[in-house]
């Protein structure tokens, strides 16, 4: 199916989720310190950020597990603490702490969840690829047939918003394609999706905008590109240099440092590093072809990632939290 473009969407009046100065505090401690977040129809938005920013109880609050000390919540225009049960069956979740008994079987579980108005239980197993583990228990699924369970169980019953608390965590590398796979179906649909995680390369695979959190603020947010862009840093793109370059490496220093794109050129160790925006990097590919040089075995391009981003926001004073960046 191609991807819906939310722009397509019919219109709604309000996001989907819109927090202002949301407070909480446990014990004297504020995990969530006036948060302003906004999550439009149709988008995969991302909270990131360090264990403890506060992620997590966000979410829960805005499911109406756990009531705010202050500020405004609203969810599908509904108020989730006096509104419960009203909101309930609009959302679709995925918590750090699901599970199901060990003897339940796949398709028993399918059968509990379902609500009144609920899907096609058979055609979202065989979407998420769980059609042949129906008579299988609960414990005999492994990490990835649990979490694309879990996923089939948080669509049953249509909901507006899904709500994915690390999904992924503690998966093996191919455990977590299958289950990346699965949410990218759902962002494929059109599906509203707030997904917490601190796997970066995840929310990069998957999510439109990511909000960057730390102690409860929101530090800065964009589309992953965005972030790593104004935080990430530079890319450096490293070659060795062969015997016959030794004797024109000045020479060839100073020929790279003109190249476009390009704010640094240094040897290091036997290499030469070149340092600058993402256009350098098919500027000293064209330089490289344009010498006469065959391609350098050990040519290598570190290009900044969002993990890069958001260690250097970690690494921050905090300043630029004081104001949220505007609402998310």
């Amino acid at each position: 199916m191609g991807r819906m473009n939310p722009n397509d969407l019919p219109p709604h009046p309000e996001p989907v989720v819109r927090v202002r100065g949301l407070t909480k505090a446990y014990g004297g401690r504020t995990v969530v310190d006036r948060l302003d977040l906004d999550v439009h129809a149709g988008e995969v938005l991302g909270l990131i950020g360090a264990n403890g920013a506060g992620k997590t109880t966000t979410v829960e609050i805005l499911q109406g597990l756990r009531r705010q000390d202050a500020g405004e919540v609203r969810v599908l225009r509904l108020d989730p603490h006096h509104d419960a049960d009203r909101l309930r069956p609009q959302i679709g979740s995925q918590l750090q702490s699901s599970g199901l008994p060990d003897r339940l079987r796949v398709g028993e579980a399918v059968a509990l969840f379902a609500g009144p108005h609920a899907s096609d239980g058979g055609a979202l197993l065989e979407q998420f690829g769980l059609a042949g583990k129906r008579r299988s228990p609960y414990a005999g699924l492994s990490g990835g047939e649990r979490q694309r369970l879990f996923l089939v169980l948080a669509l049953l019953n249509q909901p507006r918003l899904v709500i994915l608390d690390e999904l992924t965590q503690g998966l093996d590398p191919a455990a977590r394609r299958e289950v990346w796979s699965a949410v990218a179906q759902l962002r494929d649909a059109g599906t509203t999706v707030l997904l917490v995680t601190h796997e970066l390369d995840e929310a990069e695979a998957l999510c439109e905008r990511v909000v960057a959190m730390r102690d409860g603020r929101v530090m800065d947010q964009g589309t992953p590109a965005e972030l790593v862009a104004r935080h990430a840093g530079e890319v450096t793109v490293r070659f060795g240099l062969t015997e016959t370059d030794l004797t024109t490496t000045a020479d060839a220093l100073q020929s790279l440092n003109r190249l476009p794109g390009v704010t640094g050129v240094t040897r290091e160790r036997g290499q030469v590093a070149v340092r600058g925006d993402r256009a350098a990097i098919a500027h000293v590919g064209a330089w490289l072809l344009g010498t006469g040089r065959p391609v350098p075995a050990d040519l290598r391009v570190d290009v900044p990632d969002l993990e890069s981003a958001l260690l250097t926001l970690l690494d921050s004073d905090g300043s630029d939290a004081s104001d949220q960046k505007g609402a998310a």
